[in-house]
């Protein structure tokens, strides 16, 4: 751990802090997960530093994106924002606003997770900061406004006065830059202008990515059901526990589980879940016709989104499933015996 922590000080992903942590959290009795399998990453409470003042670019001129770059996708009002893997590497959180909504684009590049959390707490506007801490390998934020411990993929409140509150998600897209860009050229994109000196464009984990025996601190339990690094789409929707692989989608592809529209296609690198609240017959998918993925029987053509973009029910939208994209290590360990599907 000491190891590691020295290895990301020498690049520059960390600060030192004098930051020193609530007491409250070194008594095993104040936290609704195991205090034993807490580890500290080694930076410390604010030592990987939000984004808290993000600057953006317009989509039609960046040029510090490769068609291939992964970035988390977000839209409200009719307003796209687009946040690259690259940058949320050195930062795992970008506190914004996106139109109306306070937003809180949280992003574990160890569980390789990106979760929209709305910023407003009881009416309360608040922000998000990264606390150091992991558990099973996944980011633990904290909130600013009551000093609150949360679990990403866990989505609650794990320690301090807002104990086992929910998390409110709001719907994020992980895909490729060419696809986002091609679905929403109008789009804005976070760029480097952060006010920290970082290495953008250097991923700071080797190869952490594809090395499936790569984990820098225990998991448990640990999922063998698939390889480890596998990127899959979790549905944790209710009582519903579901992971989709992004390997079910070699070719475009859509699932329909029950009411549960699953659009996915590997080559263009998206998987999106829907509940089909519109009543949809006759789904098929659109290959390589962004901004379009799928139409039906009655040509209402789906967006990237959920929208219809065109077409008799233009304007409605499928309603939203609380989803987010991963390694498969981390559903296995957050959600024990979670439902893999298979066709």
């Amino acid at each position: 751990m000491k190891k590691l922590a020295a290895y990301l000080l020498f690049l520059g992903l960390i600060t030192v802090t004098s930051c020193q942590d609530n007491d409250r959290t070194d008594d095993p009795q104040d936290w609704t997960i195991p205090s034993d399998e807490i580890f500290d990453g080694g930076p410390g409470k604010d030592g990987i530093p939000s984004i808290d003042q993000p600057m953006y670019t317009p989509g039609t001129v960046v040029d510090y994106l490769e068609d291939d770059d992964l970035i988390v996708g977000v839209i409200n009002n009719g307003i796209p924002k687009a946040y690259p893997h690259f940058i949320l590497d050195w930062h795992e959180i970008v506190n914004d606003r996106v139109g109306d909504v306070r937003l809180a684009v949280t992003y574990c590049p160890l569980t390789g997770t990106a979760i929209g959390w709305n910023r407003i707490i009881d009416g309360e506007e608040t922000q998000f900061g990264v606390s150091g801490k992991l558990y099973n390998t996944n980011l633990i934020p904290y909130d600013r406004m009551t000093d609150s411990y949360w679990s990403q993929i866990g989505l609650e409140c794990v320690n301090g006065d807002l104990l086992s509150r929910q998390v409110e998600t709001y719907p994020v897209i992980e895909t490729s830059w060419k696809t986002w860009n091609e679905a929403y050229p109008n789009s804005f994109v976070l760029n480097t202008e952060t006010g920290f000196d970082r290495s953008y464009g250097v991923y700071p984990y080797g190869d952490y990515i594809t090395n499936d025996d790569k984990l820098f601190f225990p998991v448990e339990p640990f999922d063998e059901r698939l390889p480890a690094k596998e990127r899959v789409l979790g549905v944790i929707d209710g009582g519903v526990q579901i992971a989709y692989s992004i390997e079910l989608f070699a070719n475009d592809r859509l699932i329909q589980d029950g009411d549960r529209l699953v659009f996915g296609s590997k080559e263009s690198n998206f998987i999106v879940a829907y509940n089909n609240s519109l009543g949809l017959q006759d789904i098929e998918m659109l290959n390589g016709e962004l901004p379009h993925i799928a139409k039906d029987a009655d040509g209402n053509m789906i967006g990237l989104d959920g929208r219809i973009m065109e077409g008799p029910m233009a304007g409605s939208a499928l309603e939203a499933i609380n989803s987010f994209i991963g390694y498969w290590f981390s559903f296995g360990a957050f959600y024990p015996g979670i439902e893999i599907y298979s066709l």
